[in-house]
């Protein structure tokens, strides 16, 4: 009797207080707020006793504890709205009292709702053989437990969907595995923000492994307590995976630490899955174990997805100024941080801001990456001065060692015809130079076919290998046709394959010079070679398919 003069009061209570602080304007003028403020307190009035004889219900008939029955009450709007739509008698309370006595609820729906699932979610979890949670001792039991370690009932409903084997623990389980966890050097409320945040902490070891990991290389506990946020998600296992993915890049415990500890987003982002992402994007475009090192180290605490985003956009402004497909893979291999760290102005804001050109704005890239910081949106740009001379020394210096006159019309063409920055320049020389050339017969060649250079040093090493150890030819064959190098090596595979068919049926000579195989267009190569045989058309297009599956013979 206590106990129901004690919920008529509350009721009482807060049906005043709800129309005389949260409706103002309840003795107003205007007649029309005097209605929409009535109509507010029904419902409100009809909701409050809802949840009063939920309360009374779930306590007095069913014998739950009184703080359970309040909580599931309060947080469950849903089911007492249904509640309140299944009586049509202007006492709510009252009616209620009357269904509850004939036709008990199911009081996993409101129990379920209470603790921050929807319908959608809890469906699955409704027991089919039960409706009284007091059937359910493991759960309320394991429910209690985490109550009463400092979980609001509120944040339960995650750890029901991802760990519900927590709440079929037997009893004592659930809450030694939080002393455990706690005995691992964190406080109760960090545990308690890390069970919410990771609920799988709970039902296997993953986040102990990573402790260790981590522990073992020089990181903290601190650095798990600044760093794991209650709103985030994390797994555990995933995130293993990842440490162990990036401690496979060979970085040394100090180097890994350094990187951690400057970046917690390499770990705990998307639970590392972003970091993999960019990884395998970087390892697709050749970007180097120390360049990836290196680039990290460089970048402080940017989300890993802000980079990646940043990465795209700025390759979508190096398409959209025209920039060979070559050196936005060159700029991406030795300069992917710069990219992750901008986020750039569009291309016609800053041509218009520089007052230039797409030409002048590959040049400066392609001689110096990072002049991209200094067109982020955040950064006012002026216009770029009016110079004659727009290479820079170190090109010149390059051009006049093979031979060129300084400011000569030679000179200028061949500027204008040579990619890449001076020292990249004189790379790829000497990577010719270094696969068994003379100096001389390297320049000659550069001065007869510039776009032989034009290419990375990996480009050149390849189609020097294939020419030597594929084909047989001697390395000095280049000298007298330097544009081979040129030729992509899909074309070269597919004039040689059809060259060595045709040798094989006696219709072409063996030995033949690189000139004689390259040199002519496809449609000049089919007439004069491939229509030698009756079979020989039929056979070319095969070879097509198997070297260029995606696209036309050029």
């Amino acid at each position: 009797m206590n106990n129901l003069l004690k919920l008529q009061t509350c009721s009482y209570i807060k049906w005043a207080f709800t129309n005389f602080t949260q409706n103002p304007r309840f003795y107003g003028r205007k007649p029309h707020i005097i209605i929409q403020s009535t109509d507010l307190t029904k419902e409100n009035k009809n909701v409050i006793e809802a949840q009063d004889a939920l309360i009374e219900y779930l306590h007095s008939t069913r014998n739950l504890q009184y703080s359970d029955a309040e909580n599931i009450s309060r947080n469950s709007p849903t089911f007492v709205k249904k509640l309140v739509k299944s009586v049509e008698n202007k006492d709510v309370k009252q009616s209620l009292r009357r269904l509850f006595r004939y036709h008990p609820v199911n009081e996993f729906e409101p129990f379920f709702e209470s603790v921050g699932m929807n319908f959608s979610e809890y469906s699955s979890l409704l027991p089919r053989d039960m409706m009284y949670l007091a059937d359910d001792q493991r759960l309320l039991s394991n429910y209690h437990v985490l109550c009463e370690y400092g979980i609001s009932p509120k944040k339960i409903g995650k750890i029901c969907l991802e760990a519900r084997e927590a709440f079929r623990f037997d009893d004592g389980i659930l809450l030694s595995q939080l002393k455990s966890l706690q005995a691992r050097g964190f406080t109760q409320s960090w545990v308690a923000k890390l069970v919410i945040s990771s609920p799988n902490v709970l039902v296997n070891d993953g986040f102990l492994k990573v402790l260790q990991s981590l522990t073992n290389l020089g990181i903290v506990h601190s650095w798990f307590e600044e760093n794991v946020l209650e709103e985030d998600s994390y797994n555990w296992n995933k995130i293993l995976e990842t440490l162990c993915l990036i401690k496979g890049f060979g970085f040394s415990k100090a180097d890994l630490k350094e990187l951690l500890c400057k970046n917690p987003n390499v770990l705990l982002e998307k639970s590392g899955d972003a970091t993999v992402s960019l990884l395998v994007f970087l390892i697709k475009f050749g970007v180097s174990n120390d360049d990836i090192l290196s680039g990290f180290k460089q970048l402080r605490q940017i989300k890993i997805q802000t980079l990646q985003s940043n990465i795209k956009n700025c390759c979508h402004f190096l398409v959209k100024i025209e920039m060979d497909d070559d050196d936005i893979a060159n700029i991406i291999r030795t300069h992917w941080h710069v990219l992750g760290s901008c986020t750039l102005k569009t291309v016609k804001s800053l041509l218009n801001g520089l007052k230039t050109g797409k030409k002048r704005l590959r040049d400066i890239l392609k001689e110096n990456p990072f002049e991209l910081k200094n067109w982020v949106v955040w950064k006012k740009v002026t216009p770029l001065p009016k110079t004659r001379n727009k290479f820079s020394p170190e090109k010149i210096r390059f051009l006049s060692n093979l031979g060129f006159v300084e400011n000569s019309d030679k000179m200028t063409k061949a500027l204008n015809a040579f990619r890449g920055s001076g020292a990249e320049l004189q790379e790829r020389f000497d990577c010719l130079v270094n696969a068994g050339l003379t100096r001389d017969d390297v320049a000659e060649m550069v001065q007869h076919a510039p776009h032989v250079i034009n290419q990375t040093k990996e480009v050149l090493e390849t189609k020097i290998d294939f020419l030597v150890n594929g084909l047989g030819y001697d390395v000095s064959s280049l000298v007298k046709y330097p544009a081979f190098l040129g030729s992509s090596i899909q074309k070269i595979k597919l004039r040689f394959a059809m060259f060595n068919w045709l040798m094989d049926r006696g219709k072409v000579n063996s030995n033949l010079a690189l000139s004689t195989v390259l040199a002519t267009s496809d449609k000049m190569f089919v007439r004069v070679y491939v229509e030698r045989d009756p079979e020989g058309l039929i056979v070319w297009d095969n070879f097509k398919k198997q070297f260029f599956p995606d696209e036309k013979v050029i």
